[in-house]
């Protein structure tokens, strides 16, 4: 898979991090598939920007927690680029509440996009896939849920689904080797700070890693790109975190 002109790939989570990963992939030759459910502006600008530069780029709006939302996004996406050659699961919610403020609604609206969703695309991209013969599937965690215990109070929900994403690669990576489908994940840590991050926060960050730095998106850029090339690494979680998880 190392020529990538002409593959399809959908993408869901079109901010920061998966902008640049689509970004990255257009300028490849890749045609890409955007998702959304709430925020068509941010992931319209993105698609005009690949566009603009030479790429094709697609959105489609939907609610990836519904079973009927997520196949209509694959089989839209098949038509429109031809093929489905890559799934990337991106899609995530992300938030502190406390345990008193975890009732069904709470943790069901976490698990459904970070965990279910991936499930959902999955199943409906597979077919796709074994039309051409084989494909990726990567799926996006966490570097605390790779690490394997949680750090960190006011994360229950989200933690759950990040660790239980880990075993949705795995199993599916057995469930499809046959197909020549790989499914990996990757586990970024202090990649991009969220935009309310304080100056003393972003030294802090900087202190707790080893490496002394944020990663920046193109560290997770690399990471998807040597998933897509590599033909014999299935069922792995790549951390990528300078080292935070070792402090």
């Amino acid at each position: 898979m190392a020529a990538f002109t002409g593959q399809g790939v959908i993408i869901t989570g079109g901010k920061r991090i998966g902008a640049a990963v689509a970004q990255a992939l257009a300028s490849r030759g890749m045609q890409i598939a955007l998702s959304f459910n709430r925020s068509r502006d941010d992931v319209q600008r993105l698609a005009d920007t690949i566009q603009s530069s030479g790429g094709r780029a697609s959105i489609y709006q939907a609610d990836l927690s519904r079973a009927d939302d997520a196949r209509s996004l694959v089989e839209r996406a098949a038509a429109d680029l031809g093929s489905v050659d890559v799934l990337i699961n991106m899609a995530s919610v992300y938030s502190s509440v406390t345990f008193e403020e975890i009732d069904e609604r709470v943790w069901d609206g976490v698990l459904d996009v970070d965990l279910k969703a991936a499930f959902l695309c999955a199943r409906a991209a597979v077919p796709h896939m074994r039309i051409r013969g084989g494909g990726r599937i990567i799926n996006f965690t966490d570097w605390v849920a790779r690490s394997g215990r949680p750090r960190y109070k006011g994360f229950l929900p989200y933690y759950v689904a990040k660790h239980a994403v880990i075993g949705l690669t795995e199993a599916l990576a057995l469930e499809l080797a046959e197909d020549r489908i790989l499914v990996n994940a990757i586990a970024p840590g202090p990649i991009v700070a969220p935009p309310d991050t304080t100056d003393e926060e972003y030294k802090a960050v900087e202190a707790a890693t080893p490496l002394g730095r944020w990663g920046g998106e193109t560290e997770i850029v690399s990471a998807v790109l040597f998933l897509l090339e590599n033909d014999f690494i299935t069922g792995e979680t790549i951390r990528i975190d300078g080292g935070r998880h070792l402090r």
